[in-house]
């Protein structure tokens, strides 16, 4: 069994910053990769960031240069930076473990609020 746990989420005002972190645990026999999906209210979850396990990246053109995803594959675990928040950025944040073979699995979801 394979959990998928995030924390790191609040209230924070615009123009702010949050660090969410992922910690995947259980029978894990090789992550391809990991990242980070957002659902905002009365919209579909989209792609935020993701991080191979050798270390390529891919961002959602909306939080480039923004946000910074980072990884410790020793604690197989995800960070989030997010800097510069916008309001529009509110959402549940989900994160996304790949196995190198089987099912993806999700997190059960962080809010992040940005006020104006």
């Amino acid at each position: 069994q394979v959990q998928v746990v995030e924390s790191g989420g609040g209230l924070v005002q615009a123009g702010g910053s949050l660090r969410l972190s992922c910690v995947a645990s259980g029978r894990i026999f090789g992550i391809k990769a990991m990242g980070w999906y957002r659902q905002a209210p009365g919209k579909q979850r989209e792609l935020v960031t993701t991080i191979t396990s050798g270390g390529t990246t891919n961002y959602a053109d909306s939080v480039k240069g923004r946000f910074t995803i980072s990884r410790d594959n020793t604690k197989n675990t995800v960070y989030l930076q997010m800097n510069s928040l916008k309001p529009e950025d509110t959402a549940v944040y989900y994160c996304n473990l790949s196995p190198i073979v089987g099912e993806t699995y999700w997190g059960q979801g962080t809010q992040v609020t940005v006020s104006s």
